[in-house]
């Protein structure tokens, strides 16, 4: 109808009435309306709208509320609503926790930067202790140095006994006779600290090196390159060696010839001081061309010498060089039992020349004869022993002409009698071997004499001299009255008796000791030289260098895998087995008498049977292995009854016993690829009390797995790499065992710790034996007359195998440069025997028997691969290593015990003023 009207005013207002200006004012006043309408619903509205929003959170309650009270359901009837509405809640509630995290991290970084300035201020203040520290172990320091200076004597060089140049008008001593050390040598070439160094010439570079016998020449030659103490620096040297014989006789220089070459030395100083002059003889033809040469201030050492040629104190009387350059043969040297033998004594020889004959040649130069001749007891000694030949009271057999042609000798000098070998035959059935020095008391030693003393105590006779007034080789540091008889022979009618009281076992000790002595001093040219050089350098009081080390080649392994801990091994109960080392390893402390032990018990080291301190070089650790009391404090030794800090009744488990206080015991494993066998065994060693490192000697030429993680323990593992694949490397003395006692314990053992701990401390109480677990035992086949190897459980053992033993590091040396190069060499034969030799080692030295801990004959750990000793041939093998050591040692050195040490108390929970000891059963 509108747009009918507005279309009717458009056409002039007519039709349906003819009212034409009124449908035209209606149709102004409903447009303006209509706009003023739109015009007042598009402003008004959303300000009032917006009013009411802003205010309808603000009404105090629901009465005042413009749109009345709602509920959340209604303003969120909408699904989307809703979900927006719970985000908004949800983001609302984070925003709150960050508010409050954000709280709460702005008061920790407060406090934090408080922290910071006080940590500022205690850095601060320990720069100032510590630059006052720095001042005070400055001025520590500069204190000890002066009180070090005021109380430590100054070291310098000895007092020259010539000129400080060299002058060709320096007298000599009036008389060769009147050398002395005091006098003739010149101690200020060998400071105590020198080491000892000595230069060898070369005699090639000299005439009369091509007469020398090539043997000789040779063996020298070869020891000298390995020796020690010989330096090719002159200028530094203490004592300078020439070798002037053995000589062959065609190509032999003349006298004079000889005495020129020496004077023209380049290092012999117009004297010769400081030089020794070395005459080793082969055979039994003797050569004393120095005689009749003046050799000035040097030294001199040789076979033979005549009384006013040998100066006692200076010149030193050698053995001969029977094997020159060759080793013994063992088993060619009969063994020291049966005690006696077939023939009581014998003896073969024959006098060329009688002494009144002697006596009218004419004298060489400062020989003079002083009163009468002396009485000939060769007649009376010749018709004594053929009397008891003659009485059969005993086997003897004395023979004085020879079947052959006798050897060439001196005057009045018995001469040998055939070849070498069948005389040894002869002394091999003789319990005694005489020794008739010559007639003529003017030589005091000859090189027969030697050679009958050498033959003698290589095959097991015990020496009888007849003459006192001879000088038996090295006689100033060795007491042979403990291998040899040395009769006068003016008492040669008692001798027989004399022969006839001795005891089974002072004729075996003497036996020993002669066998002894002749593998040490006499059976190689090493020995010799090394005797000689020894000699001089403990005349001198300079100490013996350092026994070599093995050095320890160790294999990178990565380690860090955490030790487990097994429960059959760590479950000790309330035992106490003492502190698990927390602190650095703790080294044994080093030998400290090296310059005292020159001056002191000399014989007692030269001659007693655990080795020659002197002539081989001395080790870090004491050789006086039992341990010996110390003082512990100062004052009085007396203390009142429960008083003082021993014996306090402290439980034995508890305390470490012995007389060290502190010690520790380093474990030396060998394996040969058991990877997961040795990763076992090390991790049973976790928590292990006093244990100062692991030592694994790796003896496959295949190296560990790289990707081998090995186990964490609490002490260093040192991965030791071999040359070869040998047992006896279990005995090396490796650079990297810095303790005396020393646990050797197989990949496979299987010992608890109380066991471990147990043992450790019954080796501190007997330190110079072996303290361990398996015991073995040695038995005499009766069928076969051999010596058998025993593994069957017996009350009765002989031997406690090193597959899990204490012992001392001393014996690591002994065992790889000391024992006899053939046991070793059987050992890499037949890969075993390892342990039975250092059973044999220890009772050869000590003549005890070793100490078996606890009660158990086992100590294979259960599921374990099966060793070496599963092996048919382990027995066998083992048998025949125990017959060719006795042929070694000459006897069989192992002895056997019935004592086994069990503690009672070591986990016998009693209280502790009742726990003071514990027993042996």
């Amino acid at each position: 109808e509108l747009m009918t009207g507005y279309t009717m005013l458009r056409n002039g207002g007519v039709g349906n009435g003819g009212q034409p200006w009124v449908l035209r004012w209606s149709s102004r006043i409903r447009l303006t309306w209509l706009s003023f309408t739109l015009f007042v619903i598009l402003v008004f509205f959303p300000l009032i709208a917006h009013y009411y929003l802003t205010t309808i959170d603000d009404a105090d309650d629901a009465g005042k509320r413009i749109f009345g009270p709602r509920t959340g359901n209604e303003l969120c009837e909408v699904k989307h609503v809703q979900d927006l509405c719970r985000i908004r809640e949800s983001v609302s509630e984070e925003l709150l926790q960050l508010e409050a995290k954000r709280q709460e991290l702005n008061s920790e970084i407060a406090k934090l930067n408080l922290k910071i300035e006080a940590c500022k201020k205690s850095i601060e203040n320990a720069k100032q202790d510590l630059l006052q520290l720095k001042n005070v172990i400055s001025q520590t320091e500069h204190s000890y140095k002066e009180l070090m200076a005021q109380n430590q004597p100054k070291l310098s060089l000895p007092i020259r006994l010539l000129p400080d140049k060299d002058d060709a008008t320096f007298p000599l001593p009036k008389s060769n006779r009147n050398c002395r050390l005091h006098n003739c040598f010149d101690y200020s070439r060998c400071p105590l600290t020198s080491g000892f160094p000595v230069y060898v010439y070369n005699s090639d570079d000299y005439p009369f090196g091509s007469s020398l016998d090539p043997l000789i020449k040779q063996a020298f030659e070869a020891t000298v390159r390995t020796n020690v103490y010989v330096t090719e620096n002159a200028n530094i040297a203490c004592v300078y060696i020439i070798l002037v014989g053995e000589m062959q006789e065609p190509v032999m220089p003349k006298p004079t010839e000889l005495e020129q070459q020496l004077h023209s030395l380049p290092y012999w100083r117009t004297d010769g001081h400081n030089h020794l002059i070395i005459n080793l003889s082969r055979k039994s033809e003797t050569q004393n061309f120095v005689y009749n040469i003046s050799t000035g201030r040097a030294m001199i050492a040789q076979s033979t010498f005549y009384d006013a040629q040998y100066r006692p104190g200076f010149d030193i009387v050698v053995s001969p060089l029977v094997h020159a350059m060759s080793e013994p043969n063992f088993l060619e040297i009969p063994p020291q039992v049966p005690v006696k033998r077939k023939y009581l004594f014998s003896f073969q020889g024959e006098k060329i020349e009688s002494l009144r004959s002697s006596l009218q040649e004419v004298r060489s130069f400062e020989e003079e004869i002083e009163g009468n001749a002396p009485a000939d007891y060769d007649d009376r000694i010749i018709t004594t022993l053929k009397a008891v030949q003659d009485s059969k009271l005993d086997f003897v057999l004395v023979e004085f002409t020879c079947k052959n042609q006798p050897k060439a000798s001196l005057p009045t000098e018995w001469a040998l009698c055939g070849e070498r070998d069948d005389r040894l035959e002869l002394l091999k059935l003789s319990t005694f071997a005489l020794i008739i020095t010559p007639g003529d008391t003017r030589l005091v030693i000859s090189a027969g004499c030697t050679m009958r003393l050498f033959e003698a105590l290589e095959v097991g006779a015990i020496p009888v001299v007849l003459g006192e007034q001879v000088q038996l080789p090295y006689n100033d540091v060795i007491r042979w009255n403990e291998a040899a008889l040395i009769i006068p022979k003016p008492r040669i009618t008692e001798v027989h008796f004399l022969l006839r009281s001795i005891s089974d076992n002072d004729l075996l000790a003497m036996r020993r000791q002669g066998r002894f002595l002749w593998e040490t001093y006499f059976s190689t040219s090493d020995n010799v030289f090394s005797t000689v050089l020894a000699i001089i350098r403990t005349r001198i009081q300079i100490p013996a260098a350092p026994i070599r080390e093995e050095p320890a080649v160790e294999i990178p392994h990565r380690s860090g895998k955490a030790a487990g801990t097994d429960p059959n091994m760590a479950d000790n109960g309330d035992l106490d087995l003492g502190p698990v080392e927390t602190e650095p390893p703790y080294a044994s402390p080093k030998y400290l008498r090296n310059f005292t032990l020159t001056a002191m018990d000399i014989y007692r080291n030269w001659n007693s049977a655990p080795g020659p301190f002197h002539l081989f070089p001395y080790t870090p650790f004491d050789p006086v292995l039992p341990s010996e009391a110390k003082f512990l404090g100062s004052g009085t030794g007396f203390r009142p009854i429960g008083g003082g800090a021993g014996g306090s009744g402290k439980e034995f488990q508890a305390a470490l016993g012995g007389n060290v206080p502190r010690e520790q015991f380093t474990v030396v494993m060998l394996t040969y690829e058991r990877e997961e066998v040795l990763m076992n065994s090390l991790e049973r060693l976790n928590g292990l009390p006093y244990l100062n490192k692991v030592v694994v000697v790796w003896n496959s030429p295949k190296l560990p797995s790289e990707d081998l993680l090995w186990p964490d323990i609490g002490v260093p593992i040192m991965v030791v790499r071999t040359e070869k694949n040998s047992l006896n490397n279990r005995f090396l003395p490796w650079d990297e065992i810095e303790t005396e006692a020393i646990l050797s314990i197989d990949d496979d053992a299987h010992l608890r710790h109380d066991e471990i701990m147990f043992g450790f401390r019954v080796w501190r109480e007997a330190r110079d034996r072996i303290v361990g677990f398996p015991g073995r035992y040695h038995a005499w086949d009766i069928p076969h007359q051999s010596w058998l190897y025993n593994s069957n459980y017996s009350c009765e053992l002989s031997m406690v195998l090193t597959g899990a033993a204490f012992f001392h590091k001393y014996y690591a040396y002994l065992y790889s440069y000391v024992m006899p190069q053939a046991i070793r060499d059987m050992v890499d034969e037949y890969i075993n025997c390892e342990d039975i030799a250092m059973n044999f080692l220890v009772s050869h030295l000590t003549r005890k028997p070793p100490i078996k801990v606890t009660s158990r004959w086992t100590f294979r750990c259960p599921g374990c691969p099966q060793a070496l000793s599963h092996d048919d041939s382990h027995f066998h093998e083992r048998h025949k290593c125990i017959n060719f050591f006795v042929k070694v040692y000459g006897y069989m050195p192992l002895l056997y015990t019935q004592f086994r040490v069990d503690s009672v108390l070591f986990k016998t929970r009693l209280p502790h003023d009742k726990t003071k000891c514990f027993k042996f059963i």
